[in-house]
């Protein structure tokens, strides 16, 4: 089983993040900090935390960042380690060491659908995991691992699956599901990408984790450009849930979108306080902060927020 590792979908990997077009001007947005780290660290360290260890990022212009992230510093790590600095010595070689890490180039940002079938010498007639660098799993959660167990089951392809609230379903895309006699694993009868509201057929939306059979990359080629002019990988998968070989893993866990300006923040400000060495003085101060601020107004400045 290999992983691999997609931009996010829709938009084209060659432009800035929609949500964030100011910061991600010149940086990928897959490479955002969310507290002390880029956001794509934590989609590899998933990865390999379910045990998938090659990992082939689909790229594109301007993301050179994302190559450079995951290779070795030797100026940084050199000077590091003369210092005796062996906690942020570790923190620069980490991202490395993390699995087998390969590169290549989608050339025209033709949509997901494209980028995975860009993947296809790479991945063979293997099935293959496909993760969304701006959609985050919280560590704490194995749903990738989940994924791969009913893979190992039912054969097929794998999606998972997030219950919206109705006014968003337009922004996914979008599950026809039936039981499975499995708890918390439906089999997809049918795929929309991006419906509109009253068209949408339930309120399942598909986020960033697939487990692919590799008879996608057939269907991918001959799959017409769908929304927006590209590519989609729902299409696709559509002609395969015909043929009753999708699944789905319904999940209603933690879930971060760093593709969103609000979503990124909330991501950032949850990560922090979970983490044993920032969460305890952090919550303090937020708690504080968050006390502070007068109803229905911008909160004044305070010294400890600058400091």
């Amino acid at each position: 089983m290999r992983a691999l590792r997609l931009r996010p979908a829709p938009a084209p990997v060659s432009r800035p993040g929609a949500g964030l077009p100011a910061a991600t001007k010149a940086t990928p947005k897959e490479m955002l900090p969310v507290v002390d780290k880029p956001a794509i660290q934590y989609v590899v360290e998933e990865a390999a935390a379910a045990g998938l260890d090659d990992v082939l990022m689909v790229t594109g212009r301007h993301k050179r960042a994302i190559e450079d992230h995951f290779d070795h510093a030797f100026e940084l790590e050199q000077a590091l380690a003369a210092k005796g600095d062996t906690v942020r010595l570790d923190a620069v070689r980490d991202p490395s060491r993390l699995a087998d890490i390969h590169h290549i180039r989608q050339g025209d940002p033709l949509g997901l659908g494209h980028a995975v079938l860009c993947a296809r010498n790479h991945v063979g007639d293997q099935p293959f995991a496909v993760l969304l660098g701006d959609d985050l799993i919280d560590p704490r959660e194995t749903l990738l691992s989940r994924m791969l167990e009913v893979r190992d089951r039912y054969a097929g392809s794998v999606v998972a699956l997030m219950e919206v609230p109705p006014e968003q379903v337009h922004l996914y895309g979008c599950a026809a599901v039936e039981p499975s006699g499995e708890d918390g694993v439906v089999r997809v009868t049918g795929l929309v990408e991006k419906p509109a509201r009253e068209e949408a057929p339930s309120r399942y939306a598909v986020i960033g984790r697939y487990v692919l059979d590799p008879a996608v990359f057939g269907v991918l080629e001959r799959t017409a450009p769908g929304r927006g002019g590209e590519i989609q990988l729902t299409d696709a998968l559509q002609e395969l849930a015909a043929d009753g070989t999708v699944h789905g893993v319904v999940f209603s866990g933690r879930r971060y979108d760093t593709g969103d300006k609000a979503d990124y923040l909330r991501t950032v400000v949850r990560l922090a306080c979970d983490r044993p060495d920032l969460g305890p003085e952090f919550t303090a101060w937020l708690k504080e902060f968050v006390a502070a601020l007068p109803d229905g107004a911008a909160p004044a400045r305070q010294d400890r927020l600058a400091a």
